[in-house]
């Protein structure tokens, strides 16, 4: 079996969404420091790591946009791993808008929805914040929120289109008790379907969003 990773590296000073501030990486206890705790030729090095949940690679719970929803803590093992996936391939488009019908004949049901735009060419550049990038519409968020999907992954800068502050796929998906994974990366490299896909964030109380690793297995 083959591992693809698709989520993209934090690190120091990395913007990840215009507006938020960007992570602050550093030692809490350098290995310097730590000498003089053990003995000679032992030493530790504790990080320390102060950033906003939107940070790199992340997931949203229902909690992040409905005070009601479930958490980080509450989402169950079985909604974020051993997922079979399925690839859609919305890159080359020619447009913004991933519309229903680019779903047709792709089965979700209980499966992990990626959605491949592409869009993740731009990371770490201006062109990737500049309110051009690829994302879900309404009645595509509906159309995979009534095939019961999972979970939804994109490549994008936002599922939605910011210009849009009713945020209808977040809401939509959200609602419906679908995780949703924004910021991804290398879904060129997965098959169309067959693999397994994992995307388990830390089980934080009181969160909705969380960095997160997120990784493929696909038979080789």
């Amino acid at each position: 079996m083959r591992f693809i990773d698709l989520s993209h590296t934090i690190e120091d000073g990395l913007i990840t969404y215009k507006g938020l501030p960007a992570p602050i990486i550093c030692d809490f206890l350098s290995r310097e420091q730590s000498r003089q705790h053990y003995a000679s030729g032992t030493e530790f090095q504790i990080g320390k790591i102060e950033m906003v949940a939107n940070t790199g690679t992340y997931l949203d719970s229902p909690f992040h946009r409905y005070e009601n929803g479930k958490d980080l803590s509450e989402l169950e093992l079985r909604s974020l791993a051993n997922l079979d996936g399925v690839v859609l391939r919305a890159k080359g488009q020619g447009q913004r808008a991933v519309d229903k019908n680019v779903f047709d004949g792709v089965d979700v049901k209980g499966k992990a929805m990626l959605i491949h735009t592409g869009w993740d060419q731009h990371w770490n550049a201006d062109k990737y914040f500049e309110g051009t990038h690829p994302f879900l519409t309404n009645d595509a968020a509906q159309f995979v929120a009534n095939e019961g999907a999972a979970l939804v992954g994109i490549d994008s800068y936002n599922i939605d289109d910011t210009a849009d502050l009713t945020r209808p796929a977040h809401s939509i998906l959200l609602a419906k008790g679908i995780p949703i994974v924004e910021h991804m990366c290398n879904l060129g490299a997965l098959p169309p379907a067959g693999f397994k896909f994992f995307a388990v964030p830390v089980k934080v109380k009181g969160m909705g969003t969380f960095p997160v690793r997120t990784f493929a297995i696909v038979d080789s």
